[in-house]
């Protein structure tokens, strides 16, 4: 009780979406380190975070957003406190224990621009989502004003611009953009639509809210997101199972189609009272779902390093040590969340002065990570 009252579970404004956040990362968990070799997830886990980053980036500083100095220092001193610590911290013990010295493997992963560079080494492997979502962050403030002062179509339509410009620039034979594969598989540009999914339900969210309840009786939105989300998921099995596997068909069903059902069961968990929403809701979902970003790039050095020599070595039952490895890496997770995370986020904010009410919506939910 005393770790719950300290780091405020309960507190959020949509705590069903912190609960996904776990989730999410459990997922990812175990496709990266499956319960049996090779039965690996199809579904397009990422997409769930993109489109939460759209909600919630786009829930907190819509409404504050402004071209001038003293708000967007403060708006990336926000987003620097959320992401960089953590990532710093645990780059450099990877870097450690990989021994990868070379000046330009170090620059591009401490910039988080890695994932901008085909063929550029991840020393984190899940670390590439980070700068997505940093591209995002930098395009945000340009994205919310002109919603604002015209409608949401007008910084979609940019986004689109961008990814043709991407694409273009695909083509001509660098290492920045690399490949229109590359653009559209590991880019903000070939994931855009996600993010714009949450940037779309937000806005529809805050005209609700305006009116009044947003409560929404029995579960039609819910239960229809699950199910256009499993629809897709079975779709993706088939197309698997298809030898040549069909790029264009993985790109069109994880890129451009599975945010739409997503952005309806986020509808549902929001405004509607389910047996999902409950325990995604939870006191123990939401202390996960706030350790999540540390799990997320803890896991793989856990699996990487500990899981899976001791496995090699020692042999034994491999569902068992997937799961050992999953409560280990959450309990240690937890550990660099409240030791680390936050209050390194926390002092960083008082030290820029970055909190105040001006420069976006103030609540523990809102702490944005992949």
């Amino acid at each position: 009780m005393h770790l719950f009252s300290r780091i405020k579970l309960g507190s959020e404004r949509y705590p069903a979406l912190t609960g996904v956040r776990a989730l999410g990362a459990t997922v990812v968990f175990l496709d990266h380190f499956p319960p049996w070799v090779a039965a690996h997830i199809t579904i397009n886990v990422m997409a769930f975070f993109f489109a939460l980053s759209g909600f919630l980036i786009v829930r907190i500083y819509y409404e504050q957003a402004e071209f001038t100095r003293r708000w967007l220092s403060k708006y990336f001193v926000n987003r620097f406190a959320r992401i960089y610590p953590v990532y710093f911290l645990l780059l450099s013990i990877a870097v450690c224990l990989q021994h990868d010295f070379r000046p330009w493997t170090l620059i591009t992963n401490y910039t988080l621009t890695h994932a901008l560079f085909h063929g550029t080494e991840l020393i984190i492997q899940p670390s590439w989502s980070l700068t997505v979502e940093e591209c995002f962050y930098f395009l945000a403030p340009l994205f919310m004003i002109l919603a604002r002062r015209h409608n949401f179509w007008v910084p979609f339509a940019l986004a689109c611009f961008f990814l043709m410009a991407a694409l273009v620039i695909s083509n001509l034979g660098i290492a920045f953009l690399g490949t229109s594969a590359f653009v559209l598989t590991t880019t903000f540009f070939g994931h855009f639509i996600e993010f714009f999914a949450g940037f779309y339900l937000a806005l529809a969210l805050m005209r609700l809210e305006k009116q009044g309840s947003t409560y929404a009786p029995g579960n039609k939105y819910t239960m229809t997101g699950l199910a256009g989300v499993l629809l897709l998921v079975v779709a993706m099995a088939v197309v698997y199972r298809h030898v040549p596997i069909s790029f264009r068909a993985i790109i069109v069903i994880n890129n451009f189609l599975i945010p739409v059902p997503i952005a309806v069961l986020y509808w549902g968990l929001i405004r509607e009272n389910t047996f999902l929403s409950r325990i995604l809701s939870s006191n123990v979902s939401g202390l996960l779902g706030r350790s999540s970003y540390s799990f997320y790039l803890l896991h793989t050095l856990v699996i990487n390093y500990v899981a899976v020599p001791l496995l090699l070595s020692r042999g034994g039952f491999r569902p068992l040590y997937v799961l050992l490895t999953l409560v280990a890496t959450w309990c240690a997770s937890i550990l660099v969340f409240v030791g680390y995370e936050e209050p390194v986020n926390i002092l960083i904010r008082r030290v820029f002065r970055s909190q105040d009410k001006t420069v976006g919506m103030q609540s523990t939910l809102f702490q944005v990570k992949p």
